[in-house]
């Protein structure tokens, strides 16, 4: 048995947090069926269900990843950013770990413009042309390459639409879930108590707040990715 088909184990969730939602008091209560009990104004999420969530994922991922789609990983808060951008580079899918900027996919042409304007900066700024500009206008491109490389190197490879999305999440990433749904896009989502799960497809109830616990879900779906693309004989690259 491979290391990515192992069982998953309960007490790594456990151990990572996962388990913890968020006050009670701030629950959606189409959360309820995700919900374990209350320890004292803490609801405490049924691992059970993230376990299921899990796996239902990973069989979904997998199956779309050895088609040879892009999976476009979406986690702009400051807990997820980094393991959104390990773990989509790990598997080579495109991700957004920064901000999400509207139209990111409904008006994806301006977008690819944009990427074109970040390549034209990179050329400018790594080349003899650069120093034809003033220190002001040189200082005022660096600003506007540093802005526009946050933003969109996760995405600058991405030249068709991702057949699915694994949000980190949903209530935060509201703009992503939208212009997901308009297009019929999938949405995969590790989402709390907080959260209406009927904005997503297939849900991961579990602590989205939480470095650690971000991290282990994200590595299990990045996992069935890289599975997905390895017994489909798709190379890794970053060229999606």
């Amino acid at each position: 048995m491979s290391e990515n088909s192992a069982p998953i184990s309960v007490q790594e969730l456990i151990d990572a947090g996962v388990h913890f939602g968020h006050r009670a008091s701030m629950w959606n209560p189409k959360m309820r069926p995700y919900v374990y009990g209350r320890r004292k104004l803490i609801h405490i999420i049924d691992v059970r269900e993230t376990v299921r969530g899990i796996l239902r994922a990973k069989k979904y991922l997998k199956q779309v990843a050895a088609q040879g789609s892009l999976i476009l990983f979406v986690g702009t808060k400051r807990q997820a950013s980094e393991s959104i951008r390990t773990e989509a580079a790990r598997c080579g899918m495109p991700y957004v770990a920064d901000r999400w900027l509207g139209g990111t996919l409904t008006n994806f042409p301006t977008i690819r413009s944009r990427l074109n304007r970040l390549k034209e900066l990179e050329d400018i700024l790594g080349g003899e042309e650069l120093h034809a500009y003033s220190k002001k206008m040189q200082s005022s491109l660096q600003r506007e390459y540093r802005k526009m490389y946050r933003n969109l190197n996760g995405i600058r490879d991405m030249a068709r639409f991702p057949e699915a999305m694994i949000i980190v999440d949903p209530k935060k990433e509201k703009n992503a879930v939208k212009e997901a749904q308009k297009l019929g896009i999938v949405t995969v989502s590790l989402i709390d108590t907080d959260s209406d799960p009927d904005e997503v497809d297939l849900i991961i109830p579990g602590n989205d707040d939480s470095i650690r616990s971000i991290e282990v879900i994200m590595k299990k779906l990045a996992d069935a990715i890289e599975e997905g693309r390895k017994e489909a004989g798709i190379e890794f690259n970053k060229e999606n």
